[in-house]
């Protein structure tokens, strides 16, 4: 698995939204969609808004492989179903952390239903 370069993970930690753009069963890209990403020690996380309901979702779950972006950060990534109850945590604490002042929307991130989206982003070689 590869890591992320700290100054690209640095990039994306730090913005406020992510453009996520998973494979399609052809392979080509699926028009972006903007969420909120998170990082925990040297990794990215993201959720389903929506849960399991959320078309990004489904997607990535489907294909593992996508497109991201924030900023001038670019990466192909790798999508892995994160069920680790300390991981998703810890992935909480994230959200309230980078989102807490959005009252209102941070909840339903950290809600179960939300947890049960959690996926961590890998950089592709």
């Amino acid at each position: 698995m590869s890591t992320w370069t700290r100054d690209t993970l640095k990039h994306i930690a730090a913005a406020e939204e992510l453009h996520i753009a998973p494979r399609d069963d052809d392979g080509s890209l699926r028009k972006p969609t903007t969420i909120w990403v998170v990082r925990d020690r040297d990794e990215l996380y993201v959720r389903s808004w929506r849960g399991t309901r959320g078309a990004w979702w489904n997607t990535a779950q489907a294909s593992h492989t996508g497109h991201i972006s924030a900023g001038s950060a670019e990466a192909d990534v790798t999508f892995t179903a994160v069920s680790d109850p300390a991981v998703n945590d810890r992935v909480d604490d994230a959200y309230r952390a980078k989102y807490g002042h959005y009252s209102g929307y941070v909840e339903t991130m950290i809600s179960e239903q939300a947890r049960a989206t959690t996926l961590r982003l890998a950089p592709q070689p």
